[in-house]
């Protein structure tokens, strides 16, 4: 077994069982791409087994604190075992499943999502590359599955010194399918679709906007960053007269009307509009219009805290724009999924739009991922996506 070992001091992270080890943090010590290392302090302490990655930053992923722990195929399956059993005790009330986030389950780098009898697996980086097709066979074994499709194509990829790969490792059919969750279904492409197809860290935060459509009796919704229509359709099923969705993806677009169209409402419910999200809003402001409810939800702005203060700007500008369009009583949903803006900075960022549009609001609630997109006490930056509800004075 290949040994890594660490400067002075640089052990404490890991004593504290945090899972990445940085190449600033290695004295010396390395191994080919996704190899198992054994990783000690500069005293020969064993600190713990990790997948060692050569062209990453990130230079080693942690598999396991326990000395004793062999990293081999049945280490595998006894994880995938107990990510897959965790899901069983959430009340999801979808079909559509994340089964495995990363570093939260102990897997670093492996994404695995369920969509009724599919599983869509992203193999992020060197040592979940490594061990795919043993990885591969416990998910199958874990939940009783034949069909299990990849989508390793994110650019992060690139960081690991891996090419983006996609298509099918088990099974074949078609990958055009339905997720059914709360009270709606939804149409999604896991080749082609974000992420595994789909975003399913927003379930929790579709039903709440259906109930609060419900609740408040939205009239005019205006949803932005739409992609295929989710909060649209859960905000038509709360009884929401009317949804104006904006994204720049006509195909995007094009599910979210064929969404509305599953789910049984009238067309003339919903517009859809397909160009810029900031050129729309400001668009609207210029007609007059205004919204009773709102629902930003970008796509990621900041990768990293090196990007933050780019981020911030865009982030304060929606809002600010959003914040003008709603109506006194309306309530605005805002998100950040960028890892670069951690909450506090969020709120902020939020704080100041509402300053620079002239308006005060309160903040209702605190929002974040569903629980199968865990945050485990050792790995805070598994917290990803934040959230607000603020309904404006």
């Amino acid at each position: 077994m290949k040994t890594i070992r660490l400067k002075v001091g640089k052990e404490r992270s890991l004593l504290r069982h945090h899972p990445w080890i940085f190449e600033s943090a290695i004295e010396r010590g390395g191994a080919d791409s996704g190899e198992t290392v054994r990783v000690e302090s500069a005293d020969g302490q064993f600190l713990a087994w990790a997948a060692f990655s050569p062209h990453s930053k990130i230079r080693a992923r942690v598999w396991s604190f326990d000395e004793k722990q062999r990293i081999d195929a049945s280490f595998f399956i006894a994880v995938c075992a107990s990510s897959t059993a965790a899901r069983a005790r959430f009340d999801l009330k979808s079909d559509g499943v994340r089964l495995v986030h990363g570093e939260s389950d102990g897997l670093p780098g492996l994404i695995v999502d369920r969509y009724d009898q599919t599983l869509v697996a992203q193999f992020l980086s060197s040592g979940a590359e490594r061990w795919k097709a043993v990885l591969t066979d416990a998910l199958l074994q874990a939940t009783g599955l034949e069909r299990l499709y990849e989508r390793s194509d994110t650019s992060s990829r690139a960081q690991e010194g891996l090419l983006p790969v996609s298509g099918w490792l088990h099974g074949t059919g078609p990958t055009d399918l339905l997720v059914c969750e709360h009270a709606w279904k939804l149409g999604l492409d896991i080749s082609t679709g974000h992420k595994t197809g789909f975003y399913l860290d927003q379930r929790d935060s579709r039903k709440k906007f259906a109930d609060y459509a419900q609740r408040l009796q939205f009239q005019r919704v205006l949803n932005c960053f739409c992609y295929t229509g989710g909060f649209t359709v859960a905000a038509l099923c709360g009884g929401a007269q009317h949804v104006t969705s904006v994204d720049s993806s006509g195909a995007a677009l094009a599910q979210a009307a064929a969404n509305v169209a599953l789910n049984g409402f009238d067309a003339a419910r919903a517009t859809f509009v397909d160009a810029d999200v900031n050129a729309t809003l400001r668009q609207l402001l210029a007609q007059g219009r205004s919204f009773d409810a709102i629902v930003l939800d970008p796509p990621k702005f900041a990768a990293t805290q090196a990007q933050a203060e780019r981020a911030a700007r865009a982030y304060k500008d929606i809002n600010r724009l959003a914040l003008k369009l709603l109506e006194p009583g309306g309530v605005l949903f805002t998100y950040s999924c960028s890892g670069g803006i951690d909450a506090d900075l969020f709120h902020k960022i939020v704080a100041g739009a509402a300053a620079d549009a002239g308006v005060d609001g309160y903040i209702v609630e605190r929002l974040g991922a569903a629980p199968d997109h865990p945050m485990t006490l050792t790995f805070p930056e598994g917290e990803y996506l934040k959230g607000l509800v603020v309904m404006r004075k």
